[in-house]
């Protein structure tokens, strides 16, 4: 327990004190995010808060998990570590996004061979159990990809990515502790101490971003705590805090990320877009169109998280697939309702400037 606490305020001490320093040395050298088109912000920010929150994670995992507790650790340090320098230099200087797949696809690589952070089943959603060993390796490897995108693709407005991930990373932390699986709640909590200590600076007015180290970082080791979720189920059955429907569970606590990611590619394909090309049609950039401010919308849009949290808390014991497609539909006729109701805002307001 201790160790755990002294993770939290040791990444949290050093990434709050790391920021000015950040803050100032990016101003100098003029490493900051431009407003344009499609930023929500109106002047020059900026955006390498993600060195800071690498430093507090790392620093702190490596200070206060026991040795023998580090087994596989080193694997995950050694993706994280890809992660961000992948993420620092698009932050300074732009990389194309072939280099930057390439990137995540070799520390997807390192963690599902080298640190078994792999999905080997679909707990009988659509009929499926255990999967073949390619299955799994492919599968595994496509769910880190998703995840580490999809934190990339909401961090769009102050407070969010940053947000979501200290509710994610509490949540399945917390879990880690009470199976006893120190090491990986160490990992949770370290992220989760540095995220808090960011987001003090970015708030709004906000005075640095995260950028892509911090946003892809906050992504991989989210999936890394997801996928170890529904694997570790496999190896305590019988234990009072194992879930049932453990699949839709996780996506239940995954979902903000997970289901902006695919309703803005769905949205995008049946428009003959390319699910990649930019736009404004994310959950957020909605709540900003329709009125809130960022913060506004980043509380509403972490108690909807909270909310699904608990909706699968409670509804674990009506099965996988049910539990699934319920969350599901109800994120679908929450977004859905959001789309409507800013369009006809947008609608009436254009009508009263005729």
């Amino acid at each position: 327990m201790y160790d755990l606490i002294l993770s939290f305020i040791t990444s949290f001490t050093l990434t709050f004190f790391a920021i000015p320093s950040i803050i100032h040395i990016a101003k100098v050298k003029g490493l900051c995010d431009e407003p344009g088109e499609r930023r929500s912000h109106t002047v020059s920010t900026p955006s390498l808060g993600g060195i800071a929150i690498f430093a507090g994670v790392i620093f702190s995992i490596i200070l206060w998990t026991p040795f023998n507790y580090f087994g596989d650790l080193q694997y995950i340090l050694c993706a994280i570590i890809i992660i961000f320098l992948v993420g620092a230099k698009d932050d300074i200087v732009p990389m194309s996004p072939n280099k930057k797949l390439i990137g995540q696809v070799l520390a997807a690589s390192i963690l599902v061979f080298k640190s078994n952070v792999k999905l080997t089943s679909l707990y009988g959603i659509f009929g499926i159990g255990d999967l073949p060993e390619f299955l799994s390796i492919v599968l595994s490897i496509f769910v880190i990809l998703v995840i580490i995108n999809a934190f990339n693709l909401i961090d769009g407005i102050n407070g969010l990515s940053a947000s979501i991930g200290t509710l994610i990373t509490i949540t399945l932390g917390t879990w880690f502790f009470l199976i006893d699986r120190i090491e990986l709640a160490i990992v949770a909590y370290s992220l989760a101490g540095a995220a808090i200590a960011f987001l003090k600076y970015n708030i709004t007015p906000a005075k640095i971003f995260m950028g892509d180290t911090g946003s892809l970082l906050v992504g991989l080791i989210c999936a890394i705590l997801s996928i170890k979720f529904i694997e570790l189920h496999k190896e305590i059955p019988n234990h009072p805090y194992a879930f049932n429907a453990v699949p839709a569970v996780a996506v239940g606590i995954m979902i903000l990320p997970l289901f902006d990611t695919l309703r803005v590619f769905m949205t995008r394909a049946a428009k003959g877009k390319s699910p990649f090309s930019p736009d404004r049609t994310h959950i957020h950039h909605l709540l900003i169109d329709f009125g809130l401010t960022h913060m506004q919308a980043t509380v509403a849009l972490v108690a909807v998280n909270l909310f699904f949290i608990l909706l699968v808390y409670f509804l674990q014991d009506i099965g996988s697939m049910n539990l699934l497609i319920l969350i599901l539909i109800l994120a679908t006729i929450l977004s859905t309702g959001l789309y409507y109701v800013v369009s006809r805002k947008k609608r009436l307001e254009n009508s009263l400037m005729k």
